[in-house]
């Protein structure tokens, strides 16, 4: 099942939680895919468990986890905004040219990453993602 919730992503948790608990869907079988500002634009890291990282919609997830963090996520990164800019702009900001074409390489990663994870496992799709090199590299 794929879910993209439609609420605020500060109360993303709301509707993980909710489709989480409704499916009896264990929590290490519930995949959270977010954007990360301590990673560096375009990179992906897959991640067995962990805490919310200052990440608001991450830390309704876990609230509505009950506090648990024993749920896989898949970091997407975005990278800390320029100077003194607000978090917030930046991560509304649009996309550039050549961030289009890194984040549409880093997004076919995650997609493999997800079907790697559902047919392969967690182990392989970790090591498929954490070893992946970016566009940038491969040029």
């Amino acid at each position: 099942m794929l879910a993209k919730p439609q609420t605020f992503m500060n109360a993303s948790g709301e509707s993980v939680g909710a489709i989480a608990s409704y499916y009896k869907i264990p929590l290490k079988q519930v995949l959270v895919i977010f954007d990360d500002l301590d990673l560096p634009f375009a990179k992906l890291r897959l991640l067995p468990k962990g805490g919310h990282g200052g990440h608001n919609g991450m830390r309704s997830v876990i609230d509505h986890f009950r506090g648990s963090r024993d749920f896989p996520r898949l970091r997407i990164g975005i990278g800390r905004p320029p100077g003194k800019m607000d978090p917030m702009n930046f991560v509304l900001r649009p996309f550039n040219k050549q961030e289009h074409e890194e984040l549409h390489f880093t997004l076919l990663n995650g997609l493999e990453a997800v079907r790697i994870l559902l047919l392969e496992g967690f182990e392989k799709s970790a090591t498929f993602v954490n070893s992946a090199k970016s566009l940038e590299h491969l040029a």
